[in-house]
């Protein structure tokens, strides 16, 4: 059995970062990924996916992740079933990701880029070099 998914999108909105009682953070967001064709009238239709993240991922992703942003999302297609208020059962697909890539610095990213100091984006080139003790390194 094989249940893997790979995305590449466009956050639709800013994660909403919450937590369990015991503690446990999780993240939702929607990406939206264009579909590889366009329709009648030539335009290009996209799927919006929604995506949850889990633990450590959830807050990198919310501290990180923004509105606009293009990131590939690495993980399974889970469908779980619940009875809403009106006793109607309800369904819902979405992907539970275990690996997240941001794929464009908080500079680059076409939606609502926020920035602050204690905010930074970790991956930015900041042209020093890594200090890194060779005892460190798994080679």
């Amino acid at each position: 059995m094989l249940n893997r998914v790979i995305l590449i999108g466009r956050l639709t909105r800013d994660p909403e970062l919450r937590y369990t009682p015991s503690g446990v953070a999780n993240t939702t967001f929607t990406l939206a990924v264009d579909r590889p064709f366009t329709n009648q009238s030539g335009d290009r239709e996209a799927d919006f996916i929604p995506v949850v993240t889990w633990r450590q991922l959830a807050e990198t992703c919310a501290n990180y992740l923004r509105k606009g942003r293009l990131a590939a999302v690495e993980g399974r297609i889970q469908i779980r079933n619940y009875e809403n208020s009106a006793g109607a059962r309800v369904y819902v697909t979405e992907v539970i990701a275990d690996n997240v890539r941001f794929l464009e610095s908080a500079n680059q990213g076409s939606g609502n880029n926020r920035s602050s100091s204690n905010n930074q984006d970790p991956f930015v080139d900041d042209g020093k070099p890594i200090d890194i003790n060779s005892d460190d390194l798994p080679f």
